[in-house]
């Protein structure tokens, strides 16, 4: 072993010398390698506070007010955005209003028209941006 980590050592130091039996521990510097992370340990976060009950529903999560065009469809005159789109899928698929050979248009009918501001035919991308002046 001695003689091996000679060996090793004299190539990896910058001076020569010769092969000894006698392994000298400050002429033995390895770089440091460039690719290692240090890791981090995983520790539990405390809140700050726990969570006491629900909270309020915001932004698309909370029911609002919709036009009455939109209730006939939606039955409900208050109505989370997200309930109220739906709402309006379900009501196309149970009255089969979507074309037959392209399942992303939609065939309005008269409740629809007057949602979709007069449309007969809506793509199903359009819905969503159609839906807005409704909700009052």
């Amino acid at each position: 072993m001695a003689a091996s980590s000679a060996i090793f050592s004299t190539f990896i130091s910058s001076q020569t010398g010769s092969f000894s039996a006698k392994s000298s521990s400050s002429s033995l510097r390895l770089p440091l390698p460039t690719n290692v992370r240090m890791g981090r340990a995983v520790t539990q976060a405390a809140a700050s506070k726990p969570a006491t009950g629900t909270r309020q529903p915001r932004g698309i999560m909370k029911p609002q007010r919709v036009s009455a065009e939109m209730q006939a469809v939606v039955g409900d005159p208050e109505i989370p955005r997200t309930q109220a789109l739906k709402r309006i899928w379900a009501y196309i698929k149970e009255h089969n209003l979507q074309d037959p050979e392209n399942k992303r248009v939609i065939i309005c009918d008269e409740k629809l028209k007057k949602i979709f501001g007069g449309k007969d035919r809506v793509g199903f991308l359009e819905v969503a941006g159609l839906i807005s002046p409704h909700f009052l």
